[in-house]
């Protein structure tokens, strides 16, 4: 089977195709039976980015060959005006734009669900969140009430040697004059 497709050539990162006819069965580079043109796809607007041979194209489709599908997009291309070229263009753009506007109101509404999910389980933790504390202010009521009945029998039990020191030195006073 005989295929019409692009040879590739040109250095790295600077490519430059072959419009060929071969087997189908060789390599994309490899033996060709006829190169009907060429395509640049980096050439400037003063440089020539497509040629081909409209005759020897028209003979090998007729007998049989094949077009890749990159090929026959570029014969269509080669076929049309710069303007009709340009609508491509900005269609394919306005397509673009499009899919990049719906991504970002997916990821906002996404968004949007994430918060009110949040704020739906928000309320419900704040609930018993309240209730912990209420909770947790009764037992320490009781538990602060606690350490200040000790700490008032604490105190007159320090106070209580206090007193029973200066009777001591009371005492011991009344002594050494006796």
């Amino acid at each position: 089977m005989v295929v019409i497709r692009l040879s590739r050539a040109g250095a790295k990162k600077r490519p430059f195709y072959h419009i060929s006819v071969s087997d189908r069965r060789n390599k994309r580079d490899g033996r060709f039976i006829e190169r009907i043109g060429f395509y640049n796809p980096i050439a400037k607007d003063s440089e020539e980015k497509i040629r081909f041979d409209q005759e020897r194209y028209d003979h090998w489709t007729s007998v049989g060959a094949i077009p890749s599908d990159t090929v026959l997009m570029l014969m269509k291309r080669s076929k049309m005006t710069a303007e009709e070229i340009q609508k491509i263009e900005d269609k394919k753009t306005a397509r673009q734009d499009k899919k990049k506007q719906e991504k970002v109101l997916k990821q906002q509404e996404e968004a949007a669900e994430a918060e009110e999910a949040a704020a739906a389980e928000a309320p419900t933790e704040e609930a018993p969140a309240e209730e912990a504390p209420a909770e947790e202010a009764a037992a320490e009521a009781p538990a602060e009430e606690a350490p200040a009945e000790e700490a008032a029998a604490e105190a007159p039990a320090e106070e209580a040697p206090a007193e029973e020191a200066p009777a001591e030195e009371a005492a011991a006073a009344e002594a050494p004059a006796e």
